[in-house]
């Protein structure tokens, strides 16, 4: 199943040439929007002095990073090859790596991102959302994924989130009180508190 929708993916590659250049560039420097996405979740979070939404966007950069690691440990015990070394004739738009396939690590991060963006703003969770299924699907169109890798990438990222989410909300607020009399407050909110508020 895995193989014969990789291969229609394939296929669909073949006869969409004009649509190599974006598609290309997305799956190679896409990851550049999901940076700017949290950025942006971060300023909006300090707008508004939201500090769940700030909490969720640092659990969505720091569950990237956690479920990269995961990922490399699955795909060292998964060790599964790349589509195009059991397929040699495949169209491969990118450069072809002898890492191992699963996870896909371009889809675990996004999909950490975008359970981050999704616990703290709706809005933003849902552009992540629609931006990680496409990059979910240029890996597999560039040929340098199965689809089952991306899927399994996808879930493995947000699965880490939300897991760790429980328990990451109430340790990131106790460090942003320990911050709120710190240089480093305004990383927390766009206006400074009063006395009052402190007390």
């Amino acid at each position: 199943m895995d193989a014969s929708l990789y291969q229609w993916v394939n296929r669909l590659a073949e006869w969409t040439a004009f649509a190599h250049p974006l598609f290309v560039a997305y799956a190679k420097y896409g990851m550049v929007l999901f940076a700017v996405l949290l950025v942006g979740g971060w300023w909006s979070a300090r707008s508004t002095d939201d500090r769940r939404a700030l909490a969720a966007v640092i659990s969505g950069g720091a569950g990237a990073l956690t479920a990269l690691g995961a990922a490399q440990l699955i795909g060292h015990v998964v060790g599964r090859a790349r589509p195009y070394a059991l397929t040699p004739a495949a169209h491969v738009l990118v450069d072809r790596t002898s890492d191992f396939s699963f996870p896909s690590d371009h889809a675990t991060a996004v999909g950490a991102v975008a359970a981050g963006l999704w616990l703290a703003n709706r809005r933003f969770g849902l552009v992540a959302t629609a931006l990680a299924l496409l990059m979910a699907f240029t890996r597999v169109y560039v040929g340098a994924h199965y689809p089952g890798d991306v899927i399994g990438g996808l879930l493995l990222g947000a699965v880490v989130v939300l897991v760790l989410w429980p328990g990451a909300e109430p340790l990131l607020d106790r460090a942003f009180q320990g911050l709120d009399n710190s240089p480093l407050a305004f990383l927390l909110r766009s206006r400074r508190l009063s006395p009052e508020l402190l007390d």
